[in-house]
């Protein structure tokens, strides 16, 4: 709320007996003037707040301009209830009365209850709503007991008044709530409603204004950034674990994946070349046992009788499961067996 100076204008008229508002009017307005003080003295430390009544004789103001509570409770203690409420003459004295402040940094606000029939015509409830508007006066007004009946007229004079939103009208028929309740919930306790919505809401400093409770704001302050980067943290590793569920947990990662196929790719290559190895090793032992080397003097063996030592070879191999031959060893082998027969078979002819 701003720095304001505010004066509550009371009804003290004999309407304020009726117990249509429990316990009484009186006794609901004056719960709702302990709210309000309470209200404007706690959110600004340089605010005041003065009483005047603006029945009887003529408006009487009750107490000046203070921030003691005490004052206000001694003031509505000694008023007194009688005659008839006279509303543009009370406002108009509680202009008076706010001209006369001291601290003229503070705004000037008048609060009127009206819990009777206002005798004042709309045409001078305009006027003076006029003249308020002009030397910077809010004004809010609380209709209650003869609500229905003054509506109409109140509307056009807060209508009048208005300047940004500065100014309000709220009307409480009997037996809904208590009249201090409603207040409470208006916009003319909360903070926005009193500042005409342009009033500093210090949601940073977690509502605390930081000229009444430096240390407490600053704490709050705190209090509120750790909180929004735990929060924002808790977003993070939420966000990551929702993304690492979407792959499976035996999933390999792309680096090893790029590893494997690199391996696999060598291991390709080097059986490739393990195979034409063999295949040319193959090759190299078959011409070998085809056109073997013979002594000078001496036929070459025939070809059943290279493909009965072969047989010979393939069966001392598969009879001798301790040795282990490689194809070449079997393959010199079978020459040399062969050569060996070619010779006894040469001598016999002889």
């Amino acid at each position: 709320m701003p720095l304001e100076a505010t004066m509550l204008v009371i009804d003290n008229s004999e309407w304020m007996r009726n117990g249509d508002y429990p316990p009484t009017r009186w006794d609901a307005q004056s719960d709702a003037v302990n709210i309000l003080f309470d209200a404007k003295t706690n959110s600004h430390p340089e605010n005041m707040v003065g009483i005047l009544t603006m029945a009887g004789k003529s408006p009487e103001v009750l107490a000046t301009l203070t921030q003691d509570i005490g004052k206000i409770f001694a003031a509505l203690h000694a008023s007194k209830l009688s005659g008839s409420l006279n509303l543009v003459s009370g406002i108009n004295v509680a202009q008076l009365a706010l001209k006369h402040r001291q601290n003229k940094n503070q705004r000037q606000r008048v609060i009127a209850f009206v819990g009777s029939p206002v005798a004042d015509t709309e045409e001078d409830l305009v006027q003076l709503a006029k003249k308020l508007k002009k030397n910077n006066v809010a004004v809010d007004i609380v209709n209650f007991g003869e609500e229905a009946e003054n509506n109409e007229k109140l509307a056009k004079f807060v209508e009048t008044v208005n300047s940004n939103d500065n100014s309000h009208l709220l009307s409480v028929p009997a037996g809904t709530q208590l009249l201090s309740d409603t207040l409470i919930t208006s916009p003319i306790v909360s903070e926005g409603g009193a500042d005409g919505g342009a009033g500093p809401s210090h949601a940073e400093y977690g509502g605390v204004d930081p000229n009444m409770d430096p240390e407490l704001a600053m704490a709050l302050r705190m209090s509120l950034e750790e909180e929004q980067a735990r929060q924002r943290a808790s977003a993070q590793t939420t966000a990551e674990g929702a993304a690492g569920s979407l792959v499976p947990s035996d999933a390999p990662s792309i680096a090893g994946t790029e590893g494997m196929q690199t391996d696999a790719n060598e291991d390709a290559k080097n059986e490739q070349a393990l195979l034409e190895q063999a295949l040319a090793l193959s090759q190299c032992g078959s011409t070998s046992s085809n056109e073997p080397t013979v002594s000078s003097g001496t036929s070459a063996p025939s070809g059943n009788t290279i493909e009965t030592s072969r047989a010979t070879v393939a069966g001392m191999n598969e009879g001798d499961e301790d040795e282990e031959m490689t194809e070449e060893d079997a393959i010199a082998r079978a020459i040399e067996m062969s050569l060996m027969e070619s010779k006894e078979n040469t001598s016999e002819k002889q």
